[in-house]
């Protein structure tokens, strides 16, 4: 009888405000009503102090029209430093049947992703970072055909990424990092997709081959696995790749080398042999620190400015161009320590510029020059003669 009398009341209400403003879809505003009631401004913040349903909904912040429906929902104040909103996410947000964007801003708002979501068939943009969001996102989420964005990052969700949401054919960007998904990364058909963050999960697994209209692909600190060497080589247009902090294998290839990157991580990995780029390396920052990399190292990574070579297995003398570029202050940080080169032709004289960085400890040589190395490489300067007998020749 209750319900019965408070939605009389909503309808009362409702038709009161749309004789006297433009008539918004009656579900819409009960979907509305609902949401307000679910959820709460944090401290400082004034977002919903305007919601006043006696007026009309289509001009309440974060409210957007088009005739009698809402088409976007853009939870709290987006200004950055705005203090965001707490409680939850309410089903009723899947009776906004038009809407093509939800976005909330960060808050602390907390609950799982109704599983309603997937009835909303004209999404195609869907932003709820940092929260404190739960659970799993919904397997039916694939069913939102039009989706191009989908940023659920810095939550706590959990559970497997949807096998089914790799093959959304609209899909361009996916930002699922700093969650707790467990499983595999699920395969990716979507010819549209151009970012890839899944970086702070749980993932486990081999790598599927991704689609080559990645530009941005991070996957860092997860326990992927297995050899990546034939799906690098695909992703010819990428400008930013960190595989870091997993445990992939097998050898780096040349040709990733050459492709259109500002910075390319792929520490703390288990990767192995030589690393042989086909021409100069125009990659900004290069990491390849804490690898099982061996053999000599190619003096084609000289033109790169933030090189991390250290912790590895690499022989035989430094290139003579990474020393000019050094001087010259070219190269900004040469990490080359604990591995096992042999020499460096470089004046014990030189002035090294101070905009660069140098470490040289625990190779099989003395270091000609002293200069400061990270905290973490150790006071020994050199390394054991018994380790270094058969790299000196």
């Amino acid at each position: 009888m209750i319900t019965s009398i408070n939605l009389s009341l909503t309808l009362l209400l409702f038709f009161f405000v749309s004789r006297c403003h433009s008539i918004l879809d009656p579900l819409d505003f009960l979907a509305l009503q609902s949401i307000r009631k679910s959820m709460s401004d944090l401290p400082g913040s004034t977002f919903f102090s305007a919601w006043d349903f006696t007026s009309d909904p289509c001009n309440f912040p974060g409210v957007y029209c088009l005739g009698d429906k809402v088409t976007a929902l853009n939870l709290g104040d987006p200004r950055a430093g705005s203090p965001g909103l707490s409680g939850r996410l309410h089903p009723a947000l899947g009776d906004l049947s038009a809407l093509t964007e939800l976005s909330l801003v960060p808050g602390r708002v907390t609950g799982p992703l109704p599983e309603t979501l997937t009835r909303l068939t004209d999404l195609r943009f869907l932003a709820a970072s940092k929260n404190f969001l739960t659970g799993r996102v919904p397997d039916g989420i694939a069913s939102l055909r039009q989706l191009r964005t989908v940023d659920l990052s810095y939550n706590q969700l959990s559970g497997r990424i949807p096998p089914s949401i790799g093959r959304i054919p609209s899909l361009s960007n996916l930002i699922l990092c700093h969650n707790r998904f467990t499983g595999p990364v699920p395969d990716l058909s979507s010819t549209s997709l151009v970012r890839l963050d899944l970086k702070h999960n749980d993932l486990s697994g081999w790598l599927s081959p991704l689609p080559p209209s990645l530009q941005y692909l991070s996957l860092s600190s997860n326990r992927l696995t297995g050899w990546v060497d034939r799906v690098l080589t695909r992703l010819a247009r990428l400008s930013y790749l960190d595989l870091s902090m997993n445990r992939f294998t097998g050898l780096v290839p040349g040709t990733l080398f050459s492709f259109p990157m500002s910075s390319l991580q792929l520490q703390r990995n288990l990767f192995v042999g030589p690393v042989h780029p086909v021409d100069q390396v125009s990659i900004r920052t290069v990491d390849l620190s804490y690898n099982r990399l061996s053999g000599q190292i190619s003096p084609m990574f000289a033109s790169v400015e933030n090189l991390y070579l250290n912790n590895n297995r690499f022989t035989g003398q430094v290139p003579g161009s990474f020393v000019d570029r050094l001087l010259s202050a070219g190269i900004q940080i040469l990490y080359l320590q604990h591995n096992f080169l042999t020499g460096i032709a470089i004046n014990p004289t030189a002035e090294i510029p101070l905009s660069s960085s140098l470490c040289l400890q625990y190779n099989c040589m003395v270091p000609p020059v002293q200069t400061p190395c990270p905290v973490k490489a150790g006071k020994i300067k050199t390394r054991p003669a018994a380790q270094c007998g058969e790299f000196r020749g």
